[in-house]
């Protein structure tokens, strides 16, 4: 998404490449899952797989033949080599540093002379290999001891010495380059201008720095901006798709398929929350706009966003928080349009409302809901109660009150104008006349008519429902409970 803003904020295009050198996590179906959620966020794509572009193919597995030649060039400029370590004596290496008491042990400029490479074997060894088509990765040569320096717009100066980093596997066993050669390759020969990730990526940035060195495109090499983790709402660590499933948030699908097919799928989308809000949540994850101002349109936001403004430190993930932009973008829904969600609920459950009575319904429930389903969670304006809340019963239903709610019925009975203006000056009248307190009596006006012990306007409720309904739900309750 930071990357959609600042794009459009600077008159640029946003492009969409598929990162699928790894074959082995590929999923069929995972890309159209990717674009349509992209296209519910409103983020529309300059150029992708499917409408293409002047740069494509936009799947690095379709442009696969072309980073070979690129491996080829470091192995003969002497920045890179072949390695045919097995994984048997790879990890005997590992064992090795291990009880050697190295701290971080890796396949590094401090043991890549005792392995099996064409920097160890000879020219003809390495040639018989090749020719045997005996299995190899291309790694690369990291200088010894050099200070590598870059700017992160983000970080600001980041330097890191060399003899920290490995020897990364930039081509592997299977023909298909890893994601630090194939990004590299990839962001030159596109154009890019930045690129803005997140900060798990920051160590890696000193490599590709070193590749865009070692292929001769250092005056070409585009920014960086590492962002900020998305932390869990303790601020504990880095948020994972579990925590959201364990604190029943949505954080990205647990099971690509399901996401793919449709089921048991936990997206943002799938639990109904609106796409603005959604894109709301994810813009405060680490951006500020230095105001008071939380709620952005996308246009907005694209108005409003720097990087300069994007903070160093992890955001803690507040579910609460995206729960109450939904609540704020449901509030500003039209009734048709909410109408055209509540429908096909009130069909599920088997409720009918009149189409009149909808947009009056709507208006009383929206208030409360943060999902069009929230607004079917009580059926009291649909069906009378069968159930009296006990707390409100227990505390308000004295002896006196049916009584009370009787001699209150009547004056509501007398009413000719059943509008909630009108109800409300004959309930004030009648605590005046009687000198009673609200708290004596509009509790158990509600729990009489709803069930309930809260909710919206009791008369709102009352003109919605109409005198018949209002008098038979007084009347029934108070029989109720007065029995009870």
């Amino acid at each position: 998404m930071f990357n959609y803003l600042f794009a459009k904020s600077k008159g640029g295009k946003f492009i969409l490449r598929i990162e699928d050198t790894d074959q082995t996590r590929f999923v069929s179906g995972a890309e159209n899952y990717i674009k349509e959620a992209l296209e519910w966020s409103g983020m529309e794509l300059d150029e992708d797989p499917w409408q293409g572009g002047d740069f494509g193919p936009y799947r690095q597995s379709e442009r696969k033949e072309m980073y070979r030649a690129y491996a080829d060039q470091l192995i003969e400029s002497g920045h890179a080599y072949y390695a045919f370590d097995t994984s048997e004596e790879l990890e005997e290496m590992r064992e090795r540093l291990k009880r050697a008491k190295v701290p971080s042990p890796q396949y590094n400029a401090a043991v890549r002379m005792t392995m099996k490479n064409s920097l160890t074997l000879s020219a003809d060894e390495v040639q018989a290999k090749l020719d045997a088509n005996e299995p190899y990765t291309i790694r690369i040569k990291i200088p010894r001891n050099e200070e590598i320096r870059f700017h992160d717009i983000v970080r600001g100066w980041v330097q890191v010495n060399s003899t920290s980093m490995d020897d990364k596997v930039i081509f592997k066993s299977d023909g298909m380059p890893t994601y630090h050669l194939a990004n590299v390759v990839d962001d030159h020969l596109m154009k890019i201008s930045h690129v803005i990730r997140g900060e798990e990526w920051l160590p890696s940035a000193p490599l590709h720095v070193l590749l865009y060195r070692f292929l001769g495109w250092e005056d070409q090499r585009p920014e960086f901006a590492h962002l900020p983790l998305i932390l869990r709402p303790d601020g504990n660590g880095k948020l994972s798709k579990r925590d959201g499933d364990r604190l029943g948030f949505p954080v990205f699908p647990l099971n690509w398929e399901d996401a793919v097919t449709g089921e048991k799928s936990s997206g943002y989308r799938e639990r109904g929350y609106y796409p603005e809000a959604f894109v709301n949540m994810l813009a405060f994850l680490g951006w500020n706009p230095g105001t008071e101002k939380e709620m952005y349109s996308l246009q907005e936001l694209i108005e409003d966003f720097t990087l300069e403004r994007v903070g160093k430190s992890g955001s803690k993930f507040d579910a609460d928080k995206t729960r109450w932009y939904n609540q704020q973008y449901l509030r500003l829904q039209s009734s048709e349009s909410l109408a055209q969600g509540l429908r096909p609920l009130l069909e599920e459950r088997g409720l009918s409302l009149a189409d009149e009575k909808m947009g009056a319904f709507i208006e009383l429930m929206k208030e409360r809901a943060t999902f069009v389903s929230d607004m079917l969670a009580d059926t009291y304006l649909l069906e009378a109660p069968s159930v009296y809340d006990e707390k409100t019963v227990r505390k308000k239903w004295k002896e006196q009150t049916p009584e009370r709610m009787r001699n209150l019925a009547e004056e509501f009975e007398n009413t000719a104008d059943f509008s909630a203006e009108k109800l409300h000056e004959v309930f004030n009248q009648f605590l005046s006349t009687n000198e009673l307190g609200m708290g004596a009596v509009l509790p158990n006006l509600r729990v009489l008519i709803t069930g309930k012990g809260a909710g919206p306007s009791m008369f709102e409720i009352m003109a919605f429902l109409g005198k018949e309904e209002s008098m038979k739900r007084i009347r029934t309750g108070i029989s109720a409970l007065s029995n009870g």
